[in-house]
């Protein structure tokens, strides 16, 4: 960050934003991203952020509009910059005059069951099939994934304990016996690799002193894909939609679903309702109910479209 005022009692303006995201819990990405965010706000202004003005906010989200900068981008500056302005400088006068775009959200793309299935079974090796198995099977963020430590699956409760979820939240996710029994096959191979280590991380990387990155696991699951002949656009995140969209049409609660996917808003777990086919499909139309009273003449006619 640029344009920082003189070092303070309380630290830097750098310092103090980085404690306000870290005793909030966010990830090192989300921080390294608000960071990034309110430097290039800071190198738009040519001066520290803190002394920033409303007509300042309009001027830079202008610039950022008709530079072409996306909905989702805009939206996830105007975040960054509301948490810095109501938590690190206490500006929420500022915070108020960022504008949230509205926009269409995109229907996420979803695997059947057999497309699941021949893309689990087209990895190369025990530990990146038991990987994209806990993306599936427990509805767990790539980064969730890569962030499971051995002590993290609890066999006793049937559980995967989620440590390090979005925005820092704690939850706890399903463990199947069937991935129960996928990791424990994992463990016996890892130990007799001398990659896995108690207390150490469930999926270690190149170096087992550190865990797989969700690039890596980006790619296992691209390789994955062409290796399955799937034409879908698929990416780890896709895991996450399917098991969610399956889950759905088994006729889980959607709010059942909402606590296991860690969603902290009901809205973003009922977009699955709209690509939940197979609920679709068992719904029974209202005209099929009283078509039996609908007199043979009034029924019959030109064709449909007609």
């Amino acid at each position: 960050m640029t344009h920082l005022p003189p070092a303070t009692s309380g630290g830097t303006l750098r310092e103090r934003f980085i404690a306000d995201m870290t005793v909030r819990g966010f990830t090192d990405k989300t921080r390294k991203d608000y960071l990034r965010t309110v430097a290039g706000f800071a190198a738009f202004l040519d001066r520290s952020p803190s002394t920033a003005t409303a007509e300042d906010i309009r001027r830079f989200q202008i610039q950022q509009s008709e530079r072409g900068m996306n909905a989702p981008a805009m939206n996830s500056t105007v975040a960054a910059l509301r948490f810095f302005f109501n938590h690190t400088v206490d500006r929420p006068d500022l915070a108020r005059k960022l504008i949230r775009l509205r926009y269409p959200r995109k229907l996420p793309v979803v695997l059947s069951s057999d497309e699941a299935a021949r893309l689990i079974a087209a990895t190369t090796c025990l530990k990146h099939r038991a990987a994209l198995s806990v993306a599936y099977g427990a509805g767990l963020r790539v980064a969730e994934v890569a962030s499971l430590k051995v002590g993290d699956i609890d066999s006793e409760r049937m559980l995967i304990i989620v440590e390090r979820g979005k925005g820092g939240r704690y939850r706890h996710a399903l463990l199947s016996p069937s991935l129960l029994g996928l990791l424990r096959a994992w463990w016996q191979e890892g130990r007799q690799q001398g990659v896995m280590r108690s207390g150490g991380w469930l999926f270690p990387g190149q170096d087992p002193a550190r865990p797989i990155t969700t690039r890596q696991l980006s790619r296992v699951v691209e390789a994955a894909a062409v290796a399955a002949g799937l034409t879908k656009n698929v990416s780890p995140h896709t895991l996450r939609h399917s098991f969610a969209t399956h889950l759905l049409e088994d006729g889980v609660d959607i709010r059942v679903i909402q606590v296991l996917l860690g969603h902290a808003k009901l809205d973003n777990t009922a977009l699955y309702a709209r690509v939940a086919t197979k609920t679709v499909r068992t719904v029974t139309s209202p005209l099929d109910k009283i078509m039996a009273r609908v007199a043979p003449s009034e029924s019959s006619g030109a064709s449909p479209g007609g």
